[in-house]
């Protein structure tokens, strides 16, 4: 039985050990905001809590598979285990303590400030300095630089151009039916709904753009019908001074239209 149980802790370790390792790998979309930042973070937290319990119950299970396991119909049930004795208890009081932890953080705390306040910024954000309404519509997007009265449009062939290292705060609604506003580089998602304005605040951090990073676009990530897959829009953050001279450049095509 010694042999076993040491046997089985040995997998254990090395499953544990190459899942941390992986927990920090950099396997992960651009961080391309504030946001991204925060999400990562805290996914990788979670990782590293989660992993030794995960590979706990893989180590087990593969091991009594290779070294118990048997094929055809069993000749009757094996003895029953009563979960009596430390282990179990042992077993209760950590993965217990992780959850409750997890509860606290990130679930009270640490994700509580990447969710918008009632004016849809984001906690201890300070008010947007851009705003953009955004309508999503089979299978489409429609963008407003509301304080400019520029428009741009996948009919358009036009992308979605942002400031760095400014708070934009998208205000989001559907046309027909459920749609999902994300950025991958941003890590931000909210549904786009009919009848009602959902909102969303990044700060983008990360020079970029579609051509070069598929990351810097935005998905719908709803499905939402035949076409949903390609219901893209490409993004592309640049600094501030050419983002106004973009922005001045659309005017004109917005007022002819």
């Amino acid at each position: 039985m010694r042999r076993h149980v040491i046997s089985a802790a040995v997998l254990w370790v090395i499953l544990t050990a190459i899942g941390e390792a992986l927990a920090f790998a950099d396997l992960y979309p651009t961080v391309g905001s504030t946001e991204a930042d925060d999400f990562d973070r805290i996914f990788r937290i979670l990782i590293v809590m989660g992993m030794p319990v995960f590979t706990f119950v893989i180590a087990v299970l593969f091991y009594c598979v290779l070294r118990f396991g048997s094929f055809g119909m069993p000749a009757g049930d094996g003895p029953a285990y009563r979960g009596t004795g430390p282990g179990p208890k042992v077993w209760l009081a950590v993965t217990g303590s992780l959850a409750l932890t997890v509860m606290i953080f990130p679930g009270l705390t640490g994700l509580a400030k990447l969710q918008p306040d009632k004016n849809g910024n984001g906690w201890g954000e300070p008010n947007a300095e851009l705003v953009v309404r955004v309508a999503g519509f089979r299978w489409s997007w429609t963008m407003e630089y509301v304080d400019a009265g520029v428009t741009v449009s996948t009919a358009q062939g036009k992308e979605l151009v942002l400031p760095i290292d400014t708070h934009v705060k998208f205000e989001i609604d559907s046309t027909d039916v459920v749609h999902s506003f994300w950025i991958p580089a941003f890590r931000m998602k909210i549904d786009a709904i009919p009848g009602r304005t959902t909102h969303m605040t990044v700060k983008p951090t990360v020079l970029g753009r579609f051509e070069d990073d598929d990351a810097y676009r935005v998905q719908c990530a709803e499905l939402c019908g035949l076409d949903h897959s390609t219901m893209t829009f490409p993004v592309r953050v640049v600094p501030r001074a050419e983002f106004e001279q973009w922005l001045q450049s659309q005017k004109p095509a917005a007022a002819a239209e």
